[in-house]
């Protein structure tokens, strides 16, 4: 399974926010949208990442306020990215090694979309489900001469 799966079921929704937006603002998107993260963009280039583990931080360093901090101050402006031929178990290794549970997918400089730990392991589990219930078929319809050898 490729990165490419993942996209094509999740969708494409995909929010954005530049540097110099309040991080107030980010914080309101996030939660209205109910998502963990916001890619940043600045001048059409992928600028960095915003997710909710930027935000506990500094809301841990400043009190619980993030007062009018910005993105740019707060946000991974170096994310580690996929693109969307990357296989699933790469990236489960790039997360887990990284520690980060949102990448984003570029194809040649284009940001195509984010994978989240959830949408892998989403992915993973339907796509054991789906082999388990073949397997299961398999079995239930096993030839008989093969059963008669026995």
């Amino acid at each position: 399974m490729r990165v490419s799966d993942i996209l094509n079921v999740k969708g494409n929704a995909l929010f954005t926010v530049t540097p110099d937006t309040p991080l107030h603002e980010a914080i309101n998107t996030m939660a209205s949208h109910d998502i963990g993260s916001l890619v940043v963009i600045e001048y059409g280039d992928l600028a960095g990442m915003l997710t909710f583990r930027e935000i506990i931080l500094t809301l841990s360093e400043n009190g619980g306020s993030v007062g009018t901090s910005t993105i740019r101050k707060v946000m991974d402006d170096h994310p580690i990215t996929c693109t969307p031929e990357t296989d699933v178990n790469e990236v489960r290794r790039m997360m887990l090694e990284h520690h980060v549970r949102y990448l984003p997918v570029m194809e040649k400089g284009v940001l195509m979309g984010v994978i989240s730990f959830y949408d892998v392991a989403k992915a993973v589990v339907e796509e054991q489900g789906f082999e388990n219930k073949m397997l299961k078929a398999y079995i239930r319809d096993w030839p008989e001469q093969q059963e008669e050898a026995r």
